[in-house]
């Protein structure tokens, strides 16, 4: 759904932020963060820049900046209270300017391939370089024992194969009349739309962004990175059986 042509960039910006809340797709069962507060947030971004004339790629382009610099100062500072919070920081206003992109490209009449390519290929380094940046903090800055070291890399494996599985399995669905109509045939009760969402916090990667906070406090950070890693690869495996399922049905339906 797109908004073009009815609201401008001269509209106020409550304005546009009510037209575009008609284009939203469905937020039900997103995980907690992305759904209360990345989104939001994304919408107003995507409104202030709609009034400036900036364009999707663009807000790609600012939201690039803003990860790879926190990513980058993870790199090469010490692990150190302050360090962490503008890190997080940065990785929270990355989150941010990636939601508005898309929804930039709807008040704009829609995006372009080009725009979607960018925006998934700067996904899939973000998923992958930031764990292993954490690997590389881990053993400059913390004590750790040597198989303390598998853990980021475990959760860039992660993280990777999430993205994949989820872009190979929306593609497949589209591609099969069958699996697409089993899948968006009916909406989740609001009820069990709620749990869902809260359920699916730790794999929220605005929880991730948020937890390095807890960067200077060694200890801590440890904990939390490392509990948030074993939800999201048991997630991933329970996601994979069940799209596996589906997948193989849809095979057998047509």
């Amino acid at each position: 759904m797109t908004v073009s042509g009815t609201v401008g960039p001269t509209d106020s910006v409550s304005t546009i932020l009510r037209g575009l809340a008609s284009a939203q797709k469905s937020s039900r069962g997103a995980a907690s963060y992305s759904r209360w507060v990345n989104r939001p947030v994304g919408r107003f971004v995507a409104a202030l820049a709609f009034k400036v004339g900036a364009t999707p790629n663009q807000v790609t382009a600012v939201a690039a900046v803003f990860t790879f610099g926190g990513v980058a100062l993870l790199a090469t500072l010490p692990a150190v209270p302050l360090v962490g919070i503008v890190v997080a920081a940065l990785l929270v206003l990355g989150y941010a300017f990636d939601a508005a992109d898309g929804q930039l490209a709807r008040l704009r009449g829609g995006g372009s391939l080009s725009g979607e390519w960018l925006d998934h290929v700067i996904d899939c380094i973000k998923c992958s370089t930031l764990h292993l940046v954490v690997a590389v903090a881990w053993y400059r800055h913390f004590d750790l024992p040597p198989v303390f070291f598998l853990v980021p890399l475990i959760y860039a494996v992660q993280s990777a194969v999430w993205f994949f599985s989820i872009m190979l399995t929306d593609q497949l669905r589209r591609g099969s009349q069958h699996a697409t109509s089993s899948v968006t045939t009916g909406a989740k009760p609001e009820g069990r739309s709620l749990f869902r969402s809260i359920l699916f916090t730790p794999i929220d990667y605005g929880v991730l962004c948020l937890s390095f906070i807890l960067l200077g406090w060694h200890g801590p950070f440890v904990g939390v990175y490392g509990v948030l890693m074993i939800i999201n690869v048991c997630v991933l495996a329970l996601a994979m059986v069940r799209w596996y399922g589906e997948l193989a049905r849809a095979s057998v339906a047509r």
